[in-house]
């Protein structure tokens, strides 16, 4: 087949959407497939052998957004795609999806940002309507929308986006795994991280986005927990009010990392905590879980779907901080329901592999084909 991948981010960026495309990009190379990607720029010019078509952009609360242009247009037309995948589309993904109807072209549509929520976390709560107006009239040309958890399902179908499909995400259980703490490296991170506290001392981790849409300001109350550490791994527009609110509290900011140094940070943690409540999945959660750590994440989006309440961490009510603190105390207090919980994780996950939802995916796309086709006879 051939694939043409218009996506709202890509690398260098660091998130779910970049993430999701990178590993679809990975599988259809190793299957044989041919590809071509559009994205803002800056990108690199290819990826896994397949060219990289940029768009101009601008950046927006440290987001790089892609502008509709003519050149979007071109690549497609040049290209000549068997079908279109629109990774989260808003912008050029909207421009895409629009272009390959009037071409003729299956299209498959990816929602993964919930932008209304986005919206709703920088203070733009009246937009919200608004934007899912324009949401389903993106997905009205889309002959398939795969969205990653039930509660996003059921998120769309309330608000009028038909012909959906459940698509999940996958995790890497080879470089997101426990034996990272007992390495060299990773023995050394943790000793680094815990230099200065007292004996049993539990590392409470967030990995992500420092952002509003993230309620990274949730963190703070964390920092001053008795017998625990605040490990934040990430980076973006909130940070340097998080550093200020965190001072003199022994938390860690770790800043951005990736690869083996990501898998370790993961690694070194004891309790994991997510606290952004517009998730449509929660990528880190799972990552988490392969590492061999509890999570602690709100009852609210994909962490629904992601955690076992009570098997594998707690999910709490989605604006209530304290029963966030309260879910943190307990494990943090109990090292063996820390262990439990953490094994219970791993064995969850590890049925997830990219490979799988790879082929899955694939099979989307020939029921797009399949269903264009019969429409022209």
């Amino acid at each position: 087949m051939r694939i043409a991948v218009v996506t709202e981010s890509f690398l260098p960026s660091a998130n779910g959407v970049t993430t999701s495309v990178v590993r679809v990009l990975d599988h259809l190379a190793a299957a044989g497939h041919d590809a071509v990607v559009v994205c803002p720029g800056p990108a690199p010019r290819s990826y896994a052998g397949f060219p990289v078509v940029e768009v101009p952009a601008f950046s927006y609360r440290g987001f790089r957004a892609g502008i509709p242009s003519a050149g979007l247009v071109r690549a497609l037309d040049d290209f000549r795609p068997d079908v279109l995948h629109a990774a989260s589309p808003f912008g050029i993904g909207a421009q895409a999806l629009v272009a390959a109807r009037r071409r003729g072209v299956p299209t498959v549509a990816i929602f993964q940002t919930d932008v209304a929520g986005f919206a709703r976390q920088h203070g733009l709560a009246v937009t919200a309507p608004t934007v899912w107006r324009w949401l389903r009239h993106i997905h009205s040309y889309a002959d398939l929308t795969l969205a990653p958890s039930s509660a996003t399902l059921a998120d769309l179908a309330a608000n009028g986006i038909g012909r959906t499909r459940w698509w999940g995400r996958g995790v890497d259980t080879t470089t997101f795994h426990p034996q990272h703490r007992r390495t060299e490296p990773g023995r050394a991170l943790r000793e680094e991280l815990l230099a200065g506290a007292g004996p049993g001392t539990a590392l409470i981790g967030y990995v992500g986005r420092l952002a509003p849409e993230k309620r990274v300001e949730r963190l703070v109350r964390l920092a001053s927990l008795p017998g625990a550490r605040l490990v934040a791994v990430g980076d973006g527009p909130s940070r340097p009010g998080l550093e200020r609110a965190l001072a003199g509290t022994g938390a860690r900011l770790l800043g951005r990392l990736d690869g083996p140094e990501l898998a370790r940070a993961y690694a070194a943690l004891d309790v994991f905590v997510h606290t952004g409540t517009t998730e449509t999945f929660g990528q880190t959660l799972q990552e988490a879980m392969a590492s061999g750590l509890p999570v602690v994440a709100p009852a609210a989006g994909g962490p629904i779907d992601v955690v076992a309440e009570g098997m594998t961490g707690y999910l709490y009510a989605p604006e209530d901080d304290d029963a966030l603190e309260r879910a943190v105390r307990v494990l943090v207090a109990d090292p063996q329901m820390r262990a439990r919980m953490g094994e219970a994780g791993r064995r969850r996950v590890l049925p997830r592999s990219w490979e799988a939802l790879g082929e899955a995916i694939l099979g989307h796309y020939r029921d797009a084909i399949a269903q264009t086709a019969s429409t022209r006879v």
